[in-house]
């Protein structure tokens, strides 16, 4: 009869629950330096971590290429259970932040551009005015990628265009952001009080953000029309947009907020989207909890529109 092979229990004691989580967004991620963004930590100082858990646990765990990470069958087996650590530290967490008196803890946030640029500022200086003890982790992601990560709770509280969403999400209103037309000053269009998207189909584009939800709708409104919805250049933020623009490279369709940050002098002239769908509303999105998080239902509240 053989001798079962010799345990070391101390190994527990060596895997702490952070580098556990590391490594579950690594896993996740497919990548250290990915990884590292989403867990604001350095990616060198994650990769120090990995490996320092690989030592602890006495074998590989990742097999590293300049393409990314994949798992080994330790790691798959190390993920599965590290997700289950994680989400039970997490749960672990919550509960003891609903107990006392102060509203505490970190709200993970999730914003699409519009939002961060044109609404969140002051609506989270208010809050955290108001609530001292409450920190906000934000981030910025195309709408999708925040309701998804309200889906798979790795976001408390989303903010992005309306859109239909799956079931065991809630939704709040949160702002009224329409569309516009920015062209630079002196341009043909610059006399008319609204334009139609037809009228800027007629002219050189400038795109932003390929992908997202405004350059998904906008090619979907020129399909519908037969049209073609090709930009001359495509940016991925508003400020480069709108310096574009002001170089003459073409006109833009942006959201009002974003046309005010960065649209908002003489050389620019700023002219409605007169189409019905450029009504664009954003909204707050939130996993269905029972008990929520009072730091979480404080920031939902605060934030409604």
């Amino acid at each position: 009869m053989s001798a079962c092979p010799e345990i070391d229990f101390t190994l527990a004691r060596r895997v702490d629950p952070y580098s556990l989580r590391l490594f579950v967004s690594a896993a996740r991620a497919g990548s250290i330096v990915r990884a590292a963004g989403q867990e604001h930590i350095a990616p060198s100082a994650l990769s120090r971590r990995l490996a320092d858990l690989e030592h602890a646990f006495g074998t590989a765990l990742l097999v590293r290429s300049p393409r990314g990470i994949a798992l080994t069958d330790a790691g798959r087996m190390v993920l599965a259970r590290g997700e289950k650590i994680d989400d039970d530290l997490q749960a672990l967490v919550r509960e003891v932040q609903t107990e006392g008196a102060e509203v505490r803890g970190t709200v993970r946030l999730y914003a699409n551009m519009s939002a961060v640029i044109g609404f969140l500022p002051e609506r989270l200086r208010a809050f955290m005015a108001a609530y001292p003890g409450v920190a906000v982790s934000l981030q910025e992601n195309d709408t999708r990628e925040v309701v998804r990560a309200c889906l798979d709770d790795r976001a408390d509280v989303g903010v992005g265009v309306d859109m239909p969403i799956p079931a065991g999400l809630e939704s709040w209103p949160f702002a009224t952001d329409p569309l516009q037309v920015v062209l630079p000053a002196g341009h043909a269009l610059a006399k008319r009080k609204a334009l139609s998207f037809p009228q800027v189909l007629e002219h050189p584009l400038i795109g932003v953000h390929q992908g997202g939800a405004l350059d998904r709708s906008l090619h979907e409104r020129a399909a519908a029309l037969q049209r073609p919805f090709a930009p001359t250049v495509s940016v991925s933020s508003f400020d480069a947009v709108c310096r574009m623009v002001e170089a003459g490279l073409g006109i833009a369709v942006i959201p009002r907020s974003a046309a005010a940050a960065y649209a908002g002098n003489p050389r620019f002239v700023r002219r409605p989207l007169d189409e019905p769908w450029a009504a664009r509303e954003l909204r707050m999105y939130a996993l269905r909890k029972s008990p929520r998080l009072r730091a979480v239902a404080a920031l939902i509240e605060s934030l409604r529109g």
